[in-house]
Parts: C-alpha cells; structure tokens; sequence
C-alpha cells in the first residue's frame, strides 16, 4: 500500500505538520526526502532499507558521492540536493552565530563546530574569530594536515586575527580518530597561541576538539 493510502496521522508529512519533526523517526524524515519509493517499496520502506545498507542517517548524510548514489533510489539529483540542505544548515548556523555573544551559546557553538569537521578524514586546524561582543566575525580553517597532526604556526594566526579585526577567538580542531580527548600535544599549541595573540590583545576564550560523538572544550575543563 502506497503512503498516499495510509491514515494522515501516520503519512510522515503530515505527522511532521501536526506534531513536528522531532516527533519522526530516522526513517520517516528520510522518506520525506525522498519523496517517493520505488518498485514495491513504499519511501518510508525505502528508507528503512537505505539506513539499514549505511548503518544508520548519519553514515548516508556523510557518504561522498560515489557511495551515496550506490544506494537504491538515490543518485546525482538526491545527492545534489542533500548537500544543498546540508550547506543551508550550516549557514544558519553561522547565521545564528553572528547575532548573539558565543559565550552564552556554547551548544551552539559545539553544534556548528561539529558539522564543519566532524565528518574530515584529515586533522584541520580551524579558529572562530570574535569581535568585541562575541559575536562571530568569521570562521577561517588555517592549517590542515594527515590522520595524524597538523603543524600549528602562532604568527599565520595572529596575521589572520589582525586581518579580521578580531577581539576574541576561539580555537577548534578534529579529530579523525574519533576520540575527543585532548593530547599534551593540543595543550601546548594552545598555550603558544594564547601567548601569540595575547601579544596583539586578541583573547583566547576556548579552544574544542570535535571527536565522533562529542566537542570537548578546554574552558569548560579549566584547561585555559
């Protein structure tokens, strides 16, 4: 039986409208992306099918291109218009970010932090830089490197920090080992930054580490 058939308050777009998309379960916010299902299979079977070949939505919302058209009703359109989604999250999360002081918003922050790099292959050395009321001036990746580092240079911070007229910052970096946890190593590129951008009165308000499942972040450890 088609969704077209099923009583309104089970049609996944109909219980997003009544009750709100928390209310929906992984696969039906899937089938209303998809829209429709294929041979057989109703979009919200469809969906289950594909959560169940990824391993679950965030495995397919983070599956490059060739593997997500792979998928049995996906292909270049669906991916074209799950990155154009995904970008229009993140840009109002950025959006979000420039209206209001970070340090009364740090789920926020953790939140942008973690769809810009949760998902890299590669360690990337980004920092948020702030004006003088914390609200985000921009966000700039500085250093990338392999699966395991990335060599830090103070001075190319502080160059961008001048160049952005910043206030404050806040470092962020990932990593792809999924683990969370700060090294020794993190430690100390965190105090040479502190000490470099302390110098042309810029301050170093946290520093997270995006792993897998969890943003750690250094103020919140008294680690700054």
């Amino acid at each position: 039986m088609s969704i077209a058939h099923w009583p309104a308050a089970e049609r996944p777009r109909e219980k997003l409208i009544t009750l709100g998309p928390q209310a929906l379960s992984d696969a039906e916010l899937l089938a209303i992306f998809l829209r429709i299902g294929c041979a057989g299979k109703s979009a919200v079977d469809l969906a289950r099918e594909l959560l169940q070949q990824y391993g679950g939505l965030r495995p397919l919302l983070e599956a490059n291109q060739t593997d997500f058209c792979r998928g049995l009703g996906l292909g270049l359109a669906k991916y074209a218009q799950l990155q154009a989604v995904l970008e229009m999250a993140r840009r109002h999360l950025s959006a979000s970010m420039k209206e209001g002081d970070l340090l009364t918003s740090p789920n926020l922050v953790r939140a942008y932090l973690s769809a810009q790099l949760r998902h890299q292959q590669h360690e990337i050395f980004a920092v948020l830089f702030l004006d003088s009321q914390h609200r985000l001036i921009a966000y700039d990746e500085i250093f990338f490197g392999t699966i395991d580092g990335a060599s830090i240079y103070p001075r190319e911070v502080v160059k961008k920090a001048l160049a952005r007229n910043a206030a404050a910052a806040i470092l962020a970096h990932n990593h792809p080992s999924g683990i969370a946890e700060p090294s020794q190593s993190d430690r100390r590129i965190t105090q040479r930054l502190q000490e470099a951008l302390d110098l042309v009165g810029v301050r170093v308000i946290d520093h997270m580490v995006v792993g897998d499942r969890e943003v750690i972040s250094f103020a919140e450890r008294g680690l700054l």
